[in-house]
């Protein structure tokens, strides 16, 4: 064999491949499944679904004790495609856990439906979409990252559309779908320019290449870094990329429209992660003030956007939840546009990493308080909210809490908490008018997430109604907020991941 073919032979560590692989193949199964089992069985698919990502989320926990990368050059070990190393793991726990949450909402909202749904391809969709999702964080070459974004995001363009003959789910996934291609073809370009101007995918590689460009390639090298940031603007939502989300969102069920404001963005922020930080440190000066500028745009338009909503309108709550998430990424931009100034980059990508763990917490639990209004009130407008308290005392304090989470307030401690280690990451790497910038969005975010909350314990109007809350969706209200109870109890669970071992 000559030595260039055999540099191309990998080795295969399956056990650190596991998480993603297993979600993968229990989504092949639930497929074929579906061919053989009668409608009135299709409620199993859920069942096997749910399980599959809880066996995904456990596999993490063998990868705990160490550092373990796989499809590596066997010229250089150090050369490869695949690490599952501390920041990988942690995105992987959010994203298989916020698919897990999804699907136990996507159970109740597929039974609801009455065959509106087709299951087998809906599960499978939703398995797909989060392969992709947890093999992202660790990719470590640029091809692997585009494939993983791929699988990420296809089949979410589907479960937006997965209504039949609603009009209102296929204009949003058809927003959704332009849009994200859009990105897409924006970041091969610049993926393209990146790999003439250095020769290499590996994010490693392209780190150390990058700096010492032949002069007649450096314009395409500058191109190439700037195409490819705008690629992942788009898919982290940043204004002025953002124009899709509240259609999306209003248009999917409520479960994807849950899904796709965690998952969707874990995996838009840890791809923008690994591409600034691992592979273009050199490029701080470009792509740090770039960062810190959408970071403030985007964190402004959420807001006033969220401020703006009416509370009679239809669907207004789902409405004012899209904007608060596209205000919640501007937060999340922060950190990593700090990790350019600073001298700890780690920590200041730490910062992002905590707060998008309380982030996908509590936005799925107010999500999934939204989809128990939905079942009485599908058209979940804010004003429905009126009295929750009254019919419903434990939903209403849950999402009150969820609310104050999201706003910084107690006993929301780990929202408040949340929000200092970003400010912090601002602060120590220089960019106090950033800091000054988020202090007005917390502001303007107050007035939004209290007023919403004070609606909860207003005396109802005309009599409360009461049903039976199906056992996938309390348990879904009851893990997130055992979770976020526990991380405002013990914010520290949360802080630790400040250190991501990403260098």
């Amino acid at each position: 064999m000559s030595s260039q073919a055999q540099s191309l032979v990998q080795s295969v560590d399956w056990l650190a491949i596991a998480p993603p692989t297993l979600a993968a193949v229990v989504g092949l199964v639930v497929l074929v499944t579906d061919l053989f089992v009668g409608d009135n069985r299709k409620a199993l698919l859920g069942w096997v679904s749910v399980a599959g990502l809880a066996a995904s989320a456990l596999m993490l926990l063998p990868l705990l004790d160490g550092d373990r990368s796989t499809f590596c050059l066997t010229g250089d070990a150090a050369v490869c495609s695949y690490t599952a190393d501390r920041f990988t793991l942690v995105i992987q726990f959010l994203v298989l856990g916020g698919a897990l949450l999804a699907a136990l909402l996507s159970m109740t909202a597929l039974k609801d439906a009455d065959k509106e749904l087709p299951e087998g391809e809906f599960w499978f969709l939703l398995l797909s979409s989060a392969a992709g999702a947890a093999l992202l964080p660790a990719s470590r070459d640029l091809a692997t990252l585009i494939v993983a974004l791929e699988v990420a995001s296809l089949p979410a363009f589907a479960l937006v559309g997965i209504k039949h003959g609603d009009r209102k789910s296929s204009e949003a996934a058809l927003k959704f779908f332009l849009s994200s291609v859009t990105a897409t073809a924006v970041s091969l370009m610049g993926i393209s320019f990146v790999y003439a101007s250095t020769g290499t995918l590996y994010l490693t590689e392209i780190a150390t290449r990058i700096e010492n460009v032949d002069d007649q390639l450096q314009t395409l090298a500058e191109a190439g870094v700037v195409l490819t940031l705008v690629g992942f603007a788009f898919k982290t939502a940043a204004v002025p990329f953002h124009f899709w989300v509240p259609d999306t969102y209003v248009g999917a069920p409520l479960p994807v429209a849950a899904y796709l404001s965690v998952v969707g963005k874990a995996v838009g922020f840890s791809g923008l992660i690994l591409v600034t930080v691992i592979a273009l440190p050199s490029y701080a000066d470009v792509w740090g003030p770039a960062l810190a500028a959408l970071a403030a745009l985007t964190m402004t338009v959420g807001n006033v956007g969220a401020l703006r909503q009416q509370s009679t309108r239809a669907y207004s709550a789902v409405r004012l939840l899209a904007w608060s998430s596209v205000g919640q990424a501007g937060y999340l931009l922060v950190p990593i546009a700090a990790a350019a100034y600073s001298e700890d980059a780690e920590k200041a990508i730490g910062s992002t990493v905590a707060y998008a763990l309380m982030y996908a917490a509590v936005n799925l639990g107010a999500f999934a308080v939204a989809a128990l209004v939905a079942r009485t009130k599908p058209l979940n407008r804010v004003s429905d909210y009126r009295g929750l308290y009254a019919s419903r005392p434990l939903a209403a304090l849950v999402l009150g809490f969820f609310l104050l989470c999201l706003a910084g307030l107690p006993p929301g401690i780990i929202g408040l908490f949340a929000k200092v280690t970003v400010f912090s990451a601002a602060v120590d790497a220089g960019l106090g008018w950033l800091a000054v910038v988020m202090a007005v969005n917390v502001v303007i975010a107050l007035f939004y997430y209290l007023q919403w909350t004070t609606l909860l314990f207003r005396a109802p109007e005309g009599e409360p109604e009461t049903h039976r809350v199906p056992a996938p969706l309390t348990a879904a209200i009851a893990l997130t907020a055992v979770l976020g109870i526990a991380f405002s109890g013990a914010p520290q669970l949360i802080l630790r991941f400040s250190d991501t071992g990403l260098f």
